[in-house]
C-alpha cells in the first residue's frame, strides 16, 4: 500500500467514525444513528494542507440488534472512498472491523459509547488513530486524529437525510 493509499484510508476512517452505530437495546442513544446521513468537513494533512470532504452513508441494524452494518461513500479533491464496516456493542464497549474497498485497506476498532458521545481507537492498514464524536437525533460532529500517515486530523459534521 502506498502512502497516498494510507492517507486515503485514513480519510475513510475519519468518515467511518463520524457515522459509527451501536446496539439498539444495550446502548439506546446510539441506535438513533440508524438510517441515512450526509455531510461535509475538512481533512488536515502534514505540512498544513487541507481538503474539503463530502460523504453519504447508510446504517442498518444487524445481528439481532447487537450490531450495525455501514456502507459509506465519500469524496475529496484527491480521492473517492468506498467504506464498509460491521460493528458490535456490548454494555457500552464497541468493537468491530473496517474495510476500505477502493484502496484494499482493513483493520479493527474498539472503544466506548455513552449517551450522546463515542470514543474509538483504530488500527490496521498501516495506521493508528483515535476519534471523538458527539451526536443528537439529527446531527453528528466528529474529530479524528491519526499517526502513521500524512493525514493528521479531520473534522466532519453530518446531518440526517
Amino acid at each position: 500500500m502506498t502512502s497516498r493509499s494510507i492517507t486515503r484510508a485514513s480519510i475513510c476512517l475519519a468518515l467511518l467514525f463520524s457515522m459509527t452505530p451501536a446496539r439498539a437495546d444495550g446502548v439506546g442513544p446510539l441506535a438513533k444513528l440508524a438510517g441515512s446521513w450526509s455531510g461535509s468537513g475538512t481533512a488536515k494533512f502534514e505540512g498544513g494542507q487541507s481538503e474539503k470532504l463530502e460523504c453519504r452513508g447508510h446504517f442498518t441494524i444487524k445481528s439481532g440488534e447487537s450490531g450495525m452494518g455501514l456502507a459509506l461513500r465519500c469524496a475529496s479533491a484527491g480521492a473517492k472512498i468506498d467504506m464498509r464496516s460491521l460493528l458490535a456493542v456490548d454494555n457500552g464497549s464497541v468493537s468491530g472491523t473496517w474495510e476500505e474497498r477502493t484502496f484494499n485497506a482493513s483493520g479493527n476498532l474498539a472503544g466506548k459509547a455513552s449517551s450522546g458521545s463515542l470514543s474509538l481507537v483504530i488500527s490496521g492498514g498501516g495506521l493508528a488513530g483515535s476519534m471523538s464524536m458527539t451526536f443528537s437525533q439529527s446531527s453528528q460532529s466528529v474529530h479524528f486524529t491519526t499517526s502513521g500517515t500524512a493525514l493528521r486530523s479531520a473534522s466532519i459534521r453530518l446531518n440526517r437525510l
